[in-house]
């Protein structure tokens, strides 16, 4: 049967397309005419589309409005794109012949092009400042710049810091002496790195530095001189037994004391006199400027900086700076033949000495300040404590005191447990933002949901 003869699968007759069913023919026939017109001149369908333009279909149009299709284009033309290459048939299992292509820099542009001016200026400078910060406050290179004459001035001193390395005297260290010399010398190295300072670290085991005697503790004098020589750039060296712990690490000498030095030093030992020693004095012999209470007044003329406790001058954490006069002071304090003839009546040895050098010697007054105690060497509650706790010479947090001293502590005190309490109360007291809101927040959140205590 002929295909042009097929039956219509329309009933009656005819094409499903009405262009191709005819039904004035007079054949009566239902095979399809000419597709470019009916038989009686009409055009067909898809002619009469195309000559009224299409206008009778709705056509299809993304419109793009809105917040959500404007993003959603954004997002969507920003992510990854799968980059085949088909050109190795054989070969694309190989690593490498087809991967994700991400386009960062092209994603970049994109933010960036979106950013008014100002934003974009803002932008850097936010990060050049990041930058400057982690440059100049978070890396090495902070040491380096603190210890520049024009940028910090660190390299002028030298923290002198007393250890026992090889244990003491009467008996060898154990673990909790160990622990104590670990917790000082580490906070020491600390704060000379954030500030550009130098440290020496200096063993006080005991030694004979000639053949007929031994001076136990005396070695400071010895010591202080040898580092002189040693930094010939320093000019001030701050001695610091081991039992001592830097509370306010966030503070620089400068800051704290030299660059006011004449405001927070006293000459005048009768501000706070418990020797009871006679000053000015008061021998005719003396010019006017040795019977001066407060010497020339010239702070360029102190080469001697100490505090004073409830027993007098206290030779913990004290001052030195270089000079001629600091050169006859040591010479003299090291004098051997004091030594033989008062060591036994020195108690405290180099400091009763000090003491009676500054007594019988004017010309030590003149070059010779003092410090208020809890500026640089404030005691805990178990120190000079027979009178009760003393606002001159305890530690007191509220006021965020420097240092501190556990002087005496191993004399019926507990010294770890003082250095413990001490470390842990300035770690709390100089915490980071980031360090508060971590531990008081989010510790907070998690004991109130588990009931458990943690420390992130």
């Amino acid at each position: 049967m002929s295909l042009s003869r097929s039956p219509s699968p329309v009933p009656g007759g005819g094409w499903a397309s009405p262009g191709l069913t005819n039904n004035l023919s007079p054949s009566g026939r239902s095979s399809p005419t000419k597709a470019y017109a009916g038989s009686n001149g009409t055009p067909v369908m898809w002619e009469r589309q195309k000559n009224m333009g299409g206008a009778a279909y709705q056509s299809f149009s993304t419109q793009n409005q809105g917040f959500f299709s404007r993003h959603m284009r954004r997002i969507s033309s920003s992510l990854p794109r799968f980059k085949a290459d088909n050109t190795h048939g054989a070969e694309r299992e190989k690593i490498g012949q087809g991967r994700w292509n991400m386009p960062r820099l092209g994603r970049i542009r994109g933010i960036t092009g979106r950013m008014s001016r100002r934003t974009k200026m803002l932008l850097a400078f936010g990060l050049l400042f990041l930058l400057g910060y982690i440059i100049f406050y978070s890396t090495p290179l902070v040491y380096y710049y603190r210890r520049t004459s024009w940028l910090g001035g660190g390299q002028k001193f030298v923290i002198i810091l007393a250890a026992n390395v090889g244990g003491g005297v009467m008996e060898w260290k154990g673990a909790r002496e160990w622990a104590i010399e670990r917790d000082s010398i580490r906070n020491k190295k600390k704060y000379v790195a954030k500030w550009g300072y130098d440290l020496e670290i200096v063993d006080m085991s005991t030694k004979k530095r000639y053949a007929h005697e031994w001076r136990e503790s005396w070695e400071k004098v010895d010591f202080i001189r040898s580092t002189l020589r040693k930094y010939p750039k320093a000019e001030w060296v701050w001695w610091l037994d081991l039992n001592t712990f830097i509370m306010e690490p966030s503070k620089s000498l400068q800051d704290h004391i030299f660059d006011h030095i004449e405001d927070v030093t006293y000459r005048d030992i009768n501000e706070y006199n418990p020797l009871n020693i006679s000053h000015p004095p008061a021998d005719p012999y003396l010019d006017e400027l040795s019977k001066s209470p407060i010497g020339d007044g010239n702070p360029d003329s102190i080469h001697l900086m100490l505090s004073q406790d409830c027993s007098g001058f206290n030779l913990g954490s004290f001052f030195m700076r270089r000079g001629t006069w600091t050169d006859h002071l040591l010479d003299v304090w090291w004098d051997p033949v004091a030594y033989e003839q008062k060591h036994m009546e020195w108690e405290h040895k180099e400091q009763d000495a000090l003491e009676q050098l500054y007594t019988a010697q004017p010309w030590i007054r003149k070059s010779t300040a003092f410090l208020p105690q809890r500026m640089i060497n404030s005691f805990p509650t178990g120190a000079c404590s027979e009178k009760g706790t003393d606002p001159r010479i305890h530690y007191d947090q509220k006021d965020r005191d420097f240092l501190v001293n556990m002087a005496g502590c191993e004399w019926g005190r507990d010294c770890w447990g003082e250095m413990y309490n001490f470390r842990e109360l300035s770690y709390h007291l100089n915490r980071s933002l980031w360090e508060r809101f971590k531990e008081d927040l989010l510790c907070w959140i998690w004991f109130k949901l588990t009931g458990k205590k943690v420390k992130f």
